[in-house]
């Protein structure tokens, strides 16, 4: 199990529940408008929320932030420890920095220093696209071991300083390489890892891939906090992200809709039936199970785990509970007929 880190009144890793986060796009400096979108990221189960503070008036703007945000935020900084000291100064809940990148050994203790002063934590955020030039050499590109190499070495310039509040990210746009990456390390270390896919792509795509790499290592048991990385609005990122550790067990928040493939046996019109059922459920926010089945010869049956369904036949159907027949009913009146179920339940 990873040590436990602390971002704001949110914990990391120790067992917690794995943790959403996602990141604004609007200017930082410009609080009005970063606000609105945190408050946009919070309603839609955002965590915890990164800034991007590329110069000091964006540091600057970091306690108006904290302020109005319902949710802790992270100050995302490169390469200028200047910044990180005064987003510090601002009362942030956790810095995004590569001790590395940020010049002389007096710097990166500075930074320590202060961090550990004020209970900050720190995340050392490897991406494969951005490796030191004798990491790419030594392991001819871009390896997954040239970024746990990357990482160990930022996080041996904080460990010299006494600073053991560390979460490690080890991103890339490859999902083997990612996974990979994820792997040694979580073998090796105890830090709580926070999982990305990065530069995933567009919305369709980059949920793909972040369902691929992010779930199947948290299905492995790896992973404390998240981000679904997708170049589009940073809500879709929560959605997604929302979506991941519902399919793999880690989240059970409102109705969860199975349904079977088509094949020979179907004589309903069981496409259309079960769409209409999911977007019925949106307004639904019971933790219930719900099964939209082809056929009655073993709909009910491979189905016996939801807590409500229905199940095809020819010009009817059956409603059934826990595996058990209720009653059957004509095609038409299926998923009215489902929907009353539900609301009994």
């Amino acid at each position: 199990m990873t040590r436990t880190i602390h971002v704001g009144d949110i914990p990391v890793g120790g067992g917690a529940p794995v943790s959403i986060q996602s990141m604004t796009n609007t200017p930082t400096h410009n609080v009005e408008a970063t606000l609105v979108q945190i408050r946009e990221l919070a309603a839609a189960g955002c965590d915890i929320i990164r800034v991007a503070v590329p110069d000091m008036a964006a540091a600057q703007a970091i306690g108006a932030l904290k302020a109005g945000s319902p949710v802790p935020l992270v100050a995302d900084i490169h390469f200028d420890y200047r910044l990180a000291l005064e987003a510090a100064e601002q009362g942030i809940d956790k810095i995004r920095i590569n001790p590395g990148n940020i010049g002389a050994p007096d710097r990166v203790e500075a930074v320590a220093r202060v961090c550990k002063e004020r209970g900050i934590p720190i995340r050392v955020g490897v991406n494969g696209g951005s490796l030191e030039k004798e990491l790419l050499d030594k392991y001819s590109g871009p390896a997954p071991e040239a970024m746990v190499e990357s990482a160990l070495g930022h996080i041996r310039l904080l460990e010299k300083h006494g600073f053991e509040d560390i979460c490690v990210s080890l991103k890339a746009s490859s999902v083997p390489s990612t996974m990979r990456a994820y792997r040694l390390m979580a073998e090796r270390y105890n830090y709580p890892l926070h999982l990305g896919v990065t530069e995933a792509g567009t919305r369709e795509m980059g949920e793909l891939k972040a369902a691929a790499g992010i779930g199947g290592l948290l299905a492995l048991g790896i992973g404390d906090t998240l981000r679904v990385s997708l170049t589009a609005d940073p809500v879709e990122e929560v959605y997604a992200a929302r979506r991941i550790l519902k399919a793999v067990g880690l989240r059970r928040e409102g109705p969860e809709l199975i349904s079977c493939p088509t094949c020979g046996r179907t004589q309903i019109n069981l496409i259309p039936i079960a769409k209409r059922v999911e977007e019925l459920l949106k307004n639904v926010d019971k933790p219930v199970t719900v099964a939209v089945m082809g056929c009655i010869v073993n709909g009910p049956g491979e189905a016996r785990h939801a807590d409500v369904g229905i199940a095809g036949g020819k010009g009817e159907g059956v409603l059934f509970r826990h595996g058990e027949i209720v009653a059957r009913v004509p095609e038409d009146e299926l998923v009215p007929r489902l929907m009353r179920l539900i609301e009994k339940l």
